[in-house]
């Protein structure tokens, strides 16, 4: 588990392509500089690890492009302190980057392999998330409501409603909506209630499985 500086040197570059997508959050660029993306996938990825791009991981998920992961969370306006619900931990890389801006993070992971690998991988980076939970996404978290910040990282078909119920007033829930191509969406919750909603571009995710039973 070793971060070089050549490793160092490749981030930089990842983080000066994603500003120039358009990435402005001085905060996420930094926890994007700084997490060594390598050590979050499979070693015959090493070289792909500082590109713009998406990779497979196990369980027939991906890690994904680190310019939506961070779009997604310059999306939630995260102040240090905050209350975070992840839907999605996969390689738990998304959640390293919410726990480097200081949020206390509740991430849910519905594929018992990743879970596992996950929930012993994080803490040895030193990426201490409030509680790691093997679960169904869609039901959110209600034992621990309201949250500042909700952040799904795969595409749903449909908004869950209780993820939207979990929201605390002023709070914000970024998900990806749709089958084949996503739309990009924030809600952001005015009232009891009353949301507001924005749709901020295109981006493809895996879907989001829903437990059946």
């Amino acid at each position: 588990m070793k971060d070089t500086f050549k490793h160092k040197g490749l981030r930089q570059q990842l983080v000066n392509i994603i500003k120039n997508k358009g990435i402005t959050n001085e905060k996420v660029l930094s926890a994007i500089g700084s997490i060594p993306r390598h050590l979050f996938m499979d070693s015959g990825f090493l070289d792909h690890a500082y590109q713009d791009k998406a990779f497979p991981i196990a369980a027939d998920q991906t890690i994904s492009q680190p310019y939506t992961v961070a779009f997604q969370t310059a999306l939630l306006e995260l102040k240090p302190d905050d209350k975070v619900l992840e839907i999605g931990t996969g390689s738990g890389y998304q959640t390293a980057v919410l726990c480097e801006l200081g949020a206390k993070v509740y991430s849910i992971e519905r594929q018992q392999e990743l879970f596992k690998k996950t929930s012993q991988f994080l803490p040895k980076l030193g990426y201490r998330a409030k509680k790691l939970i093997f679960g169904d996404g869609y039901k959110g978290l209600p034992d621990e409501a309201p949250f500042d910040s909700i952040i799904v990282t795969a595409g749903a078909p449909f908004v869950p409603k209780p993820l939207l119920s979990q929201l605390k007033i002023g709070g914000r829930l970024v998900i990806p909506v749709g089958d084949d191509v996503q739309v990009m969406t924030l809600f952001i919750r005015n009232g009891t209630k009353e949301f507001e909603k924005h749709d901020c571009g295109e981006f493809r995710f895996v879907p989001l499985i829903e437990d059946k039973n």
